[in-house]
């Protein structure tokens, strides 16, 4: 039976850009659901747990660099709950897509994940995108709309609505992801 990932997508965030205080009003509602599946996926064996997070244009950055920096930004509340544990695969990214010039992919194949379960920000661009890449690939996609934020609540009902019908992504509450 094939494997799943959660990728955590672009959660670890300084909040000091275009949009961010209106994400930040988006992402707070969703950060304990978040923090509990990311707890979930890391008791089960049988679930790789990834984080995937744009490097902000610092290609010298490292895993701490970038949890520091979204830690000393303008919202670390939103950050604390989901620091990546220790032991869980971390690339970084430079586009929207979590598969763009990263490894994910490879990863994934290595680990024989069939499902890729997203979760993070922002709904209707790096999830989107995501799933989308992710589907032409040949993974299952999963996402739980109570763990992924929009910056516009009506592109982000659309972005799921298109994973749905689109990709054939499973779209379904935390609570019912990893049982």
């Amino acid at each position: 039976m094939a494997r799943t990932a959660m990728v955590v997508v672009d959660m670890l965030n300084p909040y000091d850009h275009k949009d961010a205080d209106q994400l930040a009003g988006n992402v707070a509602p969703m950060v304990s659901a978040l923090a509990a599946l990311v707890a979930r996926a890391h008791e089960h064996d049988d679930v790789d747990l990834i984080y995937v997070n744009d490097h902000y244009g610092d290609f010298a950055a490292t895993r701490e660099d970038i949890v520091e920096r979204a830690l000393r930004g303008r919202r670390p509340d939103l950050v604390e709950p989901i620091v990546p544990p220790a032991d869980c695969a971390f690339l970084p990214k430079v586009r929207h897509s979590a598969f763009y010039g990263t490894a994910l992919e490879y990863l994934l194949r290595r680990l024989g994940a069939g499902t890729v379960l997203l979760a993070g920000q922002v709904t209707e661009q790096c999830i989107l995108y995501s799933a989308l890449d992710g589907y032409i690939r040949e993974f299952s996609i999963m996402v739980p709309p109570d763990c992924v934020a929009p910056i516009h609540h009506d592109l982000g009902r659309a972005a799921l609505r298109m994973m749905e019908r689109n990709m054939s992504a499973e779209i379904v509450p935390a609570e019912s992801c990893l049982v």
